[in-house]
């Protein structure tokens, strides 16, 4: 276990941490508490809603709204793993989280953003499948096919949690045990460290940028495909539609690529934690909140399901 030291003290076993999150008085803190509420609130009814509706509605049982599922139970299960912790510490005098406690609260952190991360991908390859190859996708997109996609991403965000969860908490931690953070993560636990963090800054840079660069290479080939193809159709209402569904993905992928990219694939990031504060609120709350926003109000069918949905509840 990493240790940690006061002064002229020996090194004693850390058992603990303390979250110091967002500065500010009494009245700054309850303004948080309730801004973070209502965002958690608003993402756990909102991906509750979109995975009910789509498991309920046999409309909407096509890969498309498959993985569209686990991209809200991911958003859902990973803001639960920050927003509840966070929202008890507003008003907790301690802010104490466990050694073992923050080293899962980082590995399952870590876990579901990084899948989340592949999701995206794979439902960028699934919309140039349908649109581009629209003979052969029911073959290509099968269940097991899809399953498997699911299983990868999975496998792919395990891998790095276990790599980055590791390598952090393998590191002496004895400058300091309090994180100038709201939750635990590796930018503000390395500040922490009193070794040398080069190799786990190296490493946290060159798999979140890998991770990233060959995500987005992914998105923008199947959309550079799916753009040839829907200036190519004839129809105004098939072109519409299109690009109603891609918006709502391609919208999806820039605000998630585009903050964990600031936070975590650049030089520097490390060292502004008041910057990285507001940057993980931004993805770890207000992404998992918009995504159900994004696809239910720029989408014909799912707004058609909720609809259904809604009479057979009010017949019944």
């Amino acid at each position: 276990m990493p240790t940690h030291t006061d002064g002229n003290l020996s090194a004693l076993p850390l058992r603990e941490f303390v979250l110091e999150g967002f500065r500010g008085g009494a009245q700054t803190q309850a303004l948080l508490f309730v801004v973070f509420l209502a965002l958690y609130v608003v993402t756990v009814l909102g991906n509750l809603t979109m995975i009910m509706v789509i498991t309920l509605d046999v409309h909407l049982h096509s890969p498309m709204y498959f993985f569209l599922k686990n991209l809200s139970f991911l958003d859902l299960c990973y803001s639960s793993v920050i927003a509840p912790n966070a929202l008890a510490n507003f008003f907790s005098s301690s802010k104490v989280i466990s050694f073992s406690g923050c080293a899962t609260q980082l590995f399952f952190f870590a876990l579901l953003v990084t899948t989340e991360g592949f999701l995206l991908a794979v439902m960028a390859y699934d919309r140039f499948m349908a649109i581009c190859s629209p003979l052969r996708y029911p073959i290509t997109m099968c269940p097991s096919t899809c399953a498997c996609m699911v299983l990868g991403a999975y496998c792919g965000g395990c891998l790095n949690s276990i790599i980055e969860t590791s390598l952090t908490f393998q590191l002496p931690f004895c400058s300091s045990n309090h994180i100038d953070h709201f939750f635990c993560d590796v930018p503000p636990l390395l500040r922490l460290a009193c070794a040398d963090t080069a190799l786990n800054e190296l490493v946290m840079f060159g798999i979140c940028g890998l991770i990233i660069v060959g995500t987005t290479l992914v998105v923008l080939v199947s959309y550079g495909y799916i753009a040839v193809t829907i200036l190519s159709m004839r129809s105004r209402s098939g072109r519409h539609k299109v690009f109603s569904t891609c918006g709502s993905h391609l919208t999806a992928v820039s605000l998630f690529y585009g903050t964990v990219f600031v936070m975590y694939a650049q030089p520097g990031a490390v060292e502004s934690m008041e910057q990285g504060k507001v940057v993980s609120v931004f993805y770890t709350l207000v992404i998992p909140m918009l995504n159900p926003l994004i696809y239910s109000l720029r989408n014909k069918d799912v707004k058609d399901a909720l609809w259904r949905l809604g009479r057979r509840h009010t017949a019944s």
